[in-house]
């Protein structure tokens, strides 16, 4: 049989497969539906220090090619956060690993949040979501500011020595190796490649965009071939450092690909709103791949692409 447990930052996984952040709320949320204990991991929602309500609806729009969305980041708070949902997940299902999303207006906001979590038992990590607004840089992304990406991260590994991944941004484009490196040399663990992609959606019929927000974070298998070349040109710039590939998996052999393209980690988000049982299914297809290639490890073909000469 072929193992496709792996160990990542220090921590072991059962499989790759992480239910991707903002698709499976703490997992509470998806207890009903969605096996947690057939997956590698979760990273939470994002959470910031005061709650946040939200975009109005509609929020998600389907079109052919996948999803476009404009949530708004909403969430309980951290207070509730931390008193109502973070403890579950580590109680019921201790296997599944825990990375938490944390988002901020301030380099403050996002120390303050891993501060806060640090201590708690279960949390084995945190993931930073660098695209949101820096309100003391001018209301620049953290992503797009290598300063203030730096001092971001900087300052949350000062509050904790777990796991922190960077998830970063696909519009930084061949900018985004250079962009992992000042996040990596700053203190990140990792990264996470990549975010939703900027996208516009249009309701023909009302003349107007098919969320209320207007554009939004396009997502589903139209990012795969965007994540996969992110993920690549990190690999090549940052050789050893642990990635979690994410964009468009809908299937084992989208992950494989992650993996071969150098993620040591698969993020599946937009499949699982579709199909549930989508990311058990993505870690059984891994597995049979790799008993059919005759891989006994599928650690071992992280970064084996074999680029054209």
């Amino acid at each position: 049989m072929s193992e496709i447990a792996t160990r990542v930052a220090g921590l072991d996984f059962r499989n790759p497969v992480v239910l991707a952040s903002g698709t499976a709320g703490f997992g509470i949320e998806i207890e009903d539906v969605v096996d947690l204990d057939a997956v590698g991991g979760i990273s939470t929602k994002a959470v910031s220090i005061a709650p946040r309500k939200g975009n109005p609806a509609l929020r998600v729009s389907e079109f052919a090619g996948g999803m476009i969305n404009a949530i708004g980041l909403a969430n309980p708070g951290l207070d509730e956060v931390r008193r109502d949902y973070l403890p579950w997940l580590p109680a019921h299902h201790p296997g599944t690993r825990v990375f938490v999303n944390v988002v901020g207006n301030s380099i403050d906001d996002f120390a303050a949040v891993v501060d806060a979590i640090d201590g708690m038992p279960g949390i084995d990590g945190f993931e930073l979501n660098v695209s949101c607004p820096n309100v003391k840089a001018g209301g620049l992304e953290f992503g797009a500011d290598q300063r203030a990406l730096a001092a971001l991260v900087a300052a949350a590994r000062g509050k904790t020595p777990r796991p922190i991944f960077v998830k970063l941004s696909p519009t930084l484009g061949a900018g985004i190796a250079d962009t992992a490196k000042v996040a990596v040399d700053a203190g990140a663990t990792g990264l996470t490649l990549v975010n939703t992609m900027p996208g516009l959606v249009i309701d023909t019929h009302r003349r107007k965009p098919k969320i209320s927000f207007g554009s939004g974070g396009l997502s589903g298998p139209a990012v795969l071939p965007i994540g996969l070349l992110a993920t690549w040109r990190v690999s090549q710039a940052l050789p050893g450092v642990p990635l979690i590939g994410l964009g468009g998996v809908s299937t084992g052999d989208d992950a494989v690909q992650y993996l071969l393209a150098g993620a040591s980690l698969v993020g599946v988000g937009t499949a699982a709103l579709r199909d549930p049982r989508a990311p058990e299914r993505i870690a059984r297809q891994m597995a049979a791949w790799a008993q059919r290639e005759g891989v006994r490890d599928l650690p071992s073909i992280i970064g084996t692409l074999q680029w054209p000469s």
